[in-house]
């Protein structure tokens, strides 16, 4: 039997992170087309996606995006891959695949070693239908 997510883009974030958890809320918010599910990385599930494809499962810091069976992404070129797949005004960022990764990588990487600083460690509570769209959190 095929999972309902098999056919979505899952977007792995760290459930403890207020960075993530927000911009989990914003793909939400944008996702006209249904075409993403959330998973935290801290999750069965998370640890599962990890550990099969041998990364490091104690660090959360990394945010994932992965089409099943086709590709996953890891930081800035996730970031550009969901902005692409969003559409519309958001595809104009994609311009910055231009950018190597190792440099915009090294961005996503000081965002990410300041995350907890930089917002609010409350957690969104989505509503009932945003709830359908998690895999386990």
């Amino acid at each position: 039997m095929k999972e309902i997510w098999e056919d979505k883009h899952i977007v792995f974030f760290d459930g403890e992170c207020g960075v993530c958890n927000f911009w989990v809320q914003w793909i939400l918010e944008r996702d006209k087309n249904d075409r993403f599910m959330f998973a935290s990385l801290q999750s069965d599930f998370g640890q599962r996606f990890l550990s099969e494809r041998g990364l490091e499962t104690k660090v959360l810091n990394t945010l994932y995006l992965w089409k099943p069976g086709q590709y996953y992404f890891t930081k800035s070129r996730a970031v550009l891959q969901i902005a692409d797949i969003l559409g519309g005004v958001y595809k104009l960022s994609t311009a910055g695949k231009i950018i190597p990764a190792f440099l915009s990588d090294k961005i996503y990487d000081v965002i990410s070693r300041n995350r907890m600083k930089l917002a609010n460690q409350k957690c969104f509570l989505p509503d009932r239908e945003q709830k359908k769209k998690f895999i386990e959190v």
